[in-house]
Formats: C-alpha cells, structure tokens, sequence
C-alpha cells in the first residue's frame, strides 16, 4: 500500500486455492463474503454467514500460504461494538488488511436502487471503532464505500473525506470508479491509498496506479471457473465415463504431491515419529 504498484489480487477460497495463487506468484489474495457464503454455504450474497464461520475460512488459508490477505468485512457485522469484534476476529485469523463497507445491512453489494448508506456519522463511528479494535498497527484498516456508484460525487467524497479524517489507512471504491476522473477526485480529496472495487473501460494498471491506486479487484472468476471444473467433472463420472478420460482437465499426481506437500510431511514423519 505504500508503494508505487498497482496490483490484482488473487480472488481465493480457500486454503488449497491460496497455495496455488501463490505459487503462481500472487502476492496479494482476497477474501470476500459473497465467496465465503458460496463455499461454506452455497448461498447467496445476502450476508447469512457469520463472522466466526469467515474468521475459521482465514485461518485455513493463512494456514497454508503466505499470501497478505485482504479480506471484505461487509458492514462489519453489525454495529459499531460488532465491528470491533470483527476486526479482532480477523487480526487473529491473519489478515493483512481488511474493509468496513457503510452500507446498511442487505444492501451491501445490490444494485444501484438498492443502495442503502448509513449516515456519514455512523460510518465514521465504525471506522473508528475498528481502528481501536486493531492491536498491530500494521493491519490496514480500509473504508469501503459504494457511494460513487450513485449521483451525488460530491457526497461520495464527503464520506472519504470523513473517514480519511478518522483515521482510516486506505479507501476501497467499490463500484462507480468507471473513469480517471474519478478516482483522482477521491486521490485529491484524500491522498491515501486507493482500492478499485471493480475496473471498467480502458483503464489500465499504470494509469490507476498514477492515481494512487495500489489493488484493482477483478472479481472472482477463479470461483467461477472451479465451480464449472466441478459441475462438468461430475457430470462425466455421473454418465459413466471413465476418470482416465479427465488427465488432460486434471492436476497430475506429482502437481497435487506438490501442493499438499508430500514431501514436507514425508519429513516430519522421519523427524518426529520413531
């Protein structure tokens, strides 16, 4: 976040998918709670998981990799005292930053005429709460907003004002960042860190990062294409084909060895058990 780069995350689910996005040279992975409720419910972004189940996901993907995490904390759960304990929840998991959206309740991720913001004095009370909650002063703290994706910029840059104000150590637009210009109005209004929710047009890496941009979410299409893998290999061992038919879709032995680890273990059983 302090650097010059901006970069695309490694939407992961899990501890199996983290180890793979940083073995192809990910740095950054990203959490988010539509994917948590998908994997660990198969339900929809309606906000039905809860903070315990997300924290118990962190752990397992920091368990495995080394991956900073960035992890989407909605609406902190609650109110302000329930992020506090959302934001301690997950510094212990092992986050490295993690985003208090001021969207009320099941609005957070809906369409545009669905957008319900809380006022701008209760968002700025939960950021304060969750910058009181952190205990490492490393963990990044970011304000999520999906205010520019309605009419009224200059509201929408009031909260960023008000947030960089309280403290906050970067902010996530998520939704409305369809042009330079307006990322650069918020860079302008506050000069921290930027995280794009979501990149449309023609606008590129270099030039967001020229705008103070460090991460540009892509969405979480690895979600999507494992998802697909499932549905169509399933379907072909359903129908009665053979598993042999699928090593040109699938991982081979020795690339799983790899990813769980065999040899690491095959070690400590030598180091550790007579």
């Amino acid at each position: 976040m302090n650097g010059t780069r901006c970069l695309h995350p490694a939407s992961v689910y899990d501890a199996l998918s983290a180890r793979i996005a940083e073995s192809v040279g990910f740095e950054v992975g990203l959490l988010s709670g539509s994917v948590v409720s998908a994997v660990v419910l198969a339900a929809p972004d309606v906000m039905v998981q809860t903070a315990t189940e997300y924290a118990a996901q962190i752990r397992g993907i920091m368990r495995a990799s080394s991956l900073s995490l960035l992890v989407d904390a909605d609406d902190g759960y609650g109110n302000a005292l329930n992020v506090m304990r959302t934001v301690q929840a997950f510094e212990q998991a092992g986050v490295a930053a993690l985003s208090i959206e001021d969207s009320a309740g099941l609005a957070v991720g809906q369409s545009e005429d669905e957008i319900r913001l809380v006022s701008i004095e209760e968002g700025v009370g939960k950021m304060r709460a969750a910058l009181a909650a952190r205990r490492d002063p490393a963990l990044v703290i970011v304000a999520r907003t999906p205010a520019f994706r309605l009419p009224d910029t200059e509201s929408a840059l009031a909260r960023v004002n008000a947030y960089a104000a309280a403290g906050v150590d970067a902010i996530c637009i998520s939704g409305g960042a369809e042009s330079v210009a307006v990322v650069r109005a918020a860079q302008a209004a506050t000069r921290l860190p930027l995280i794009i929710g979501s990149k449309h047009g023609d606008l590129t890496l270099d030039q967001l990062g020229a705008c103070g941009a460090r991460i540009v979410l892509q969405g979480h299409a690895p979600v999507a294409a494992a998802v697909r893998a499932l549905h169509d290999t399933y379907t072909h061992l359903y129908n009665g084909s053979a598993p042999a038919n699928l090593r040109d879709r699938s991982a081979t032995p020795k690339e799983m060895e790899q990813l769980v680890q065999v040899g690491r273990y095959q070690q400590w059983l030598r180091d550790y058990l007579s």
